[in-house]
């Protein structure tokens, strides 16, 4: 089926979404290494029982390009109302699981259910190994080398820690290799104002079932941050998906979709 497809309008900002399927509305989050299609293996699966949004967040895929300060979750508020929600499942990866998580502490009535995927809580301090490894991307950005810049976020989130590139279906490498470049070639002059005090100190305040997931190839900060969020969010579940590394939902994605899918089917359906 075809996609509705539209504009959010937030902050100045045009974010562009899709909308397929019919059900509970269920919005999926991108991590900041690709854009909305990151989330194309999930679709067909998501979309049977659900009304599937997902959108590209400011500065990423088809939406504006981030300038000046703007907040995400305000983002994610304008792609409900512009798609008519009034509350939502949320399944995040990375950043977008950030972003998810910060929705259901500002927002908690938006919010019907979170699955945290790749998630570090916002307001946690990353290891000197996972800052050594950005300031590095950013030493030969600064370079001027962008497909240098793309090569090194492949291997620390795409390969992870332990694999090396050939031990990772090309076609995953590849797919977030153009994500990723497209990322880079677009301004980013923005200024995300994070959620004050940030989640890390809020965890216990999450009111929705949750579901936290993570590769166990993913970097150490990321396993260890999930690890976080399981034990302090209040009965949440914790799933540990074998042979991936950030990105569970690209790599294993049929396992990814039976975790979600099988976790929204204990959620209450009130939406």
């Amino acid at each position: 089926t075809t996609p509705r497809t539209g504009y959010a309008e937030s902050e100045g900002a045009r974010l562009y979404f899709e909308a397929v399927g019919a059900g509970p509305p269920l919005v999926l989050l991108h991590a900041g290494i690709g854009d909305l299609r990151m989330w194309d293996r999930q679709i067909a699966a998501f979309a049977d029982r659900f009304t599937v949004v997902r959108y590209d967040a400011r500065g990423f895929g088809r939406s504006d390009p981030a300038r000046g300060s703007y907040s995400p979750r305000e983002d994610l508020l304008a792609v409900l109302r512009a798609t008519g929600i009034d509350r939502a499942h949320l399944v995040g990866l990375s950043m977008g699981g950030g972003v998810a998580l910060d929705m259901a502490l500002e927002y908690p009535a938006r919010v019907a259910s979170l699955v945290l995927g790749s998630t570090r809580p916002g307001g946690l301090a990353p290891s000197k190994r996972l800052r050594d490894a950005w300031d590095a991307v950013d030493a030969v950005v600064a370079a001027g080398d962008i497909a240098q810049a793309v090569e090194l976020e492949l291997q620390m989130w795409v390969d992870g820690p332990q694999r090396r590139s050939d031990q990772v279906a090309a076609a995953v490498r590849e797919q977030v290799r153009e994500m990723n470049s497209a990322i880079f070639a677009m301004p980013d002059e923005g200024e995300p104002r994070p959620l004050d005090p940030p989640a890390v100190e809020r965890l216990t305040d999450v009111q929705v079932p949750t579901l936290v997931v993570v590769g166990d190839q993913d970097q150490p900060d990321v396993i260890a941050g999930a690890a976080l969020l399981a034990e302090a969010i209040p009965h949440a579940r914790h799933a540990v998906i074998p042979n991936t590394a950030h990105l569970p939902n690209l790599e294993q994605p049929e396992i990814f979709n039976r975790l979600v899918l099988d976790f929204l089917a204990t959620v209450p359906a009130d939406l």
